[in-house]
């Protein structure tokens, strides 16, 4: 599972970011988010997604599908990729409104201790959807078991999309995509590094750069 995530990259940095990633123009009609070292579920973070053009905006993370009436209940901040292009929760999203989460990196806790995993100085971007219940935009992560050599830290991993990935996620059909709910390649997550961190990470009030210290 992915329940905290970091992303410190941030305005004309984002957006380029991700209009190399994609190879396409990108816009961000309510602007950019500042740096977040502490990001948690029913927090705004910022999704990619298609539109007449590719936007970058905000949405709650944990979603609210079409259907929903009211805010009660878990947020859905995660969604299987086992089960998520079934799952009731999930699965009309999933036929065609899925996103990017870019994000610098994201923590995980193994033997109560916080870790922080990252590409280095390179962004990562999870699979996720999106929909517009209760009249606001939020996001969901999927996520798929975990790949050695990162296994020991989690038996759960964000599905993070290669560079070749992300045009099938986000334009593919349901089909297409139901092909993508495999883990991500151990090539990849053999990139991946992961250190021990401050266990502040564990107050969501907090949130500075120096909690990656």
């Amino acid at each position: 599972m992915c329940g905290r995530f970091v992303l410190f990259t941030t305005g004309d940095s984002l957006i380029d970011a991700t209009e190399i990633a994609l190879d396409r123009s990108v816009v961000a009609p309510q602007g950019t988010p500042g740096p977040r070292y502490n990001l948690a579920p029913t927090q705004i973070i910022p999704i990619v997604r298609p539109g007449e053009e590719m936007l970058l905006e905000p949405a709650r993370w944990g979603l609210f599908p079409h259907w929903k009436k009211d805010d009660s209940g878990p947020p859905l901040f995660n969604a299987r990729g086992e089960t998520v292009a079934e799952k009731p929760s999930f699965r009309d999203a999933f036929k065609q409104q899925r996103c990017l989460i870019p994000m610098d990196g994201y923590y995980e806790w193994h033997d109560k201790k916080p870790h922080f995993v990252s590409l280095g100085d390179e962004l990562m971007w999870a699979a996720g959807l999106w929909s517009t219940g209760l009249d606001q935009m939020s996001a969901t992560m999927v996520t798929t078991e975990s790949v050695e050599p990162i296994a020991w830290l989690h038996n759960r991993l964000p599905r993070f999309l290669e560079h070749d990935e992300l045009e099938q996620w986000l334009f593919g059909t349901a089909e297409e995509a139901k092909e993508m709910l495999h883990p991500v390649s151990q090539e990849w997550v053999k990139r991946l590094s992961v250190r021990e961190v401050s266990s502040d990470v564990g107050n969501v009030r907090n949130d500075h750069a120096g909690l990656l210290d």
